[in-house]
C-alpha cells in the first residue's frame, strides 16, 4: 500500500509539474524520502477515515509564502527543542496578530469530513463514557507573523459522557504537535510505537480542505494519545494543555493586571481538572489555584477568592487528625493563604475558627509569618518549568 501511495505521489508532482512552474510560491522539489505521508497509517490506526492519498490536486506547498526557519516544517525533526512547545496561551482573547478567521469554504470541508463516516475524535468506537476526553477543531486561522505563516487551530476540550458545562480551549500550530510527539517518542518509546502523526504534505499547505483534513486529524491523535493508560498522565502531554496558560497568567500577574490573568488560569484549572489525578504535578495544580486566589481578592470577586482557598488548603493544611504541627513540612505559602483566608472568611461572615486555630498553633510551633513569602510574591517567582521533563 505504501508503495502504491508513493508511485500516486510521484505521478501527481510529475503530472503537475509544468503548471507548477509559473507559481510563485513553490520551493525546490523535496528529497524522495519526503514524499512518504503517515496520514494513511493515521487513519487505519486512530480509527478514523482521514486518508491523505495524494491524487489529484491534494499535493501542498512545501513552504509556500514565508516560509523559513519559524514556518512549521514539513517533517518530524528528532532534534526538537526540548522547551515548552505551546505557541499562544489558549483562552479566546489572547489570540495572535493578524489571523485569517476560518473560511465558510473551510468550515464545509471540515463539517464534511466529520460526517464521513469515521469514528475518531468525538465519539469513536471503544469511546469510554464518562471519563474520555474529546477533541474539537472548532476554528483555524492563517497566520502571517513577519516572515512566518502557520495554520493555528482552535481545539476544544470537553469531558465526554457529561453535560461538560465548562469545556477548555487550546490553541496550537502544527509545529506544537510536532514537538510533543517527538518528546514523547524520546521518553515513550514502547507506548509511542503504534502512535503516527499527521505528516505535512508538501504543497498547499494553506487551502481550506488541507487545513480541514489536518483539523480531524489532530482530532483523532489527541484521542488516541489519551486512550493510551501509558501515556495519559506523561507531563509532556499534560503541559502541553496547559503550561501556556499558567505562563501567560504569570506574566499578566507580574505586571499587575490580575483581571486578564483569571482567563488563562481559569482555563488551565479546567484542563488539569479534566486529565485528571493521573500524573498531576502538585506544584502546577497550587500554582493555578493560588493564582486564583490572588486574582479574584485582587478584582474584589471574594466567594470565588474563598472558593479557590478551600481548594489551595486542601493540598497545603495538614488533616485535622494530626496532633502536632511540624514546621519543617511547612509550606511557605501556608500561613499567608491561612492570613488571607480568615481576612475573607470574616468579610463574608464564613466561620473561620479552624483556620484561625491552626495560625496560632503554627505560630506557637515558631513559624514566622512576616518570614514567609507573600502570595503575589510566590506568583511571580515561582518557576513553572521546574519539572521532571529534565530527569526522564
Amino acid at each position: 500500500m505504501a508503495s502504491r501511495l508513493l508511485d500516486r505521489l510521484r505521478r501527481s508532482f510529475f503530472r503537475d509539474g509544468d503548471a507548477c512552474k509559473d507559481e510563485d510560491a513553490v520551493e525546490d522539489f523535496p528529497e524522495s524520502s519526503e514524499l512518504e505521508d503517515d496520514t494513511e497509517c493515521v487513519s487505519e490506526r486512530l480509527g478514523g477515515t482521514l486518508c491523505f492519498d495524494g491524487s489529484g490536486g491534494e499535493t501542498e506547498e512545501a513552504g509556500g509564502e514565508g516560509s523559513g526557519a519559524d514556518s512549521d516544517s514539513d517533517f518530524l525533526g528528532e532534534s526538537l527543542d526540548e522547551g515548552f512547545i505551546s505557541t499562544d496561551a489558549s483562552p479566546v482573547g489572547l489570540s495572535p496578530s493578524g489571523p485569517s478567521l476560518l473560511t465558510r469554504q473551510l468550515q464545509e470541508s471540515w463539517r464534511s469530513l466529520r460526517g464521513l463516516g469515521g469514528s475518531g475524535g468525538l465519539g469513536g468506537p471503544g469511546a469510554q463514557q464518562g471519563g474520555r476526553l474529546l477533541f474539537e477543531v472548532t476554528d483555524a486561522c492563517v497566520v502571517q507573523d513577519g516572515t512566518s505563516k502557520y495554520v493555528l487551530y482552535t481545539i476544544l476540550v470537553i469531558q465526554s459522557g457529561l453535560s461538560d458545562k465548562t469545556p477548555a480551549v487550546i490553541s496550537r500550530r502544527y509545529s506544537d504537535f510536532e514537538r510533543l510527539h517527538a518528546r514523547l517518542r524520546r521518553r515513550h518509546g514502547d507506548e509511542m510505537q503504534r502512535v503516527c502523526f499527521p505528516r505535512k504534505k508538501l504543497r498547499r499547505n494553506y487551502v481550506a480542505e488541507t487545513i480541514a483534513k489536518r483539523s480531524r486529524a489532530f482530532e483523532q491523535y489527541l484521542s488516541h494519545l489519551h486512550s493510551l493508560l501509558g501515556l495519559r498522565g506523561a507531563p509532556c502531554l499534560r503541559e502541553f494543555f496547559y503550561l501556556g496558560d499558567l505562563q501567560a497568567g504569570q506574566a499578566l500577574v507580574r505586571v499587575g493586571q490580575h483581571q486578564e490573568a483569571l482567563g488563562p488560569l481559569l482555563n488551565a484549572r479546567r484542563l488539569q481538572e479534566k486529565l485528571g489525578q493521573e500524573g498531576q504535578q502538585a506544584s502546577h495544580w497550587l500554582f493555578t489555584v493560588l493564582g486564583l486566589v490572588c486574582c479574584f481578592q485582587a478584582v474584589e470577586q471574594l466567594e470565588e477568592a474563598v472558593e479557590h482557598c478551600d481548594l489551595a488548603l486542601q493540598e497545603l493544611a495538614p488533616p485535622p487528625s494530626q496532633e502536632t504541627v511540624r514546621p519543617s513540612k511547612v509550606h511557605p505559602q501556608l500561613v499567608p493563604l491561612l492570613q488571607i483566608t480568615v481576612r475573607l472568611s470574616w468579610k463574608l461572615s464564613r466561620d473561620k475558627r479552624r483556620w484561625e486555630a491552626l495560625l496560632q498553633e503554627l505560630q506557637e510551633a515558631g513559624v514566622d509569618p512576616a518570614g514567609q513569602p507573600s502570595l503575589q510574591e510566590y506568583l511571580v517567582k515561582e518557576s513553572l518549568l521546574e519539572t521532571d521533563q529534565d530527569h526522564t
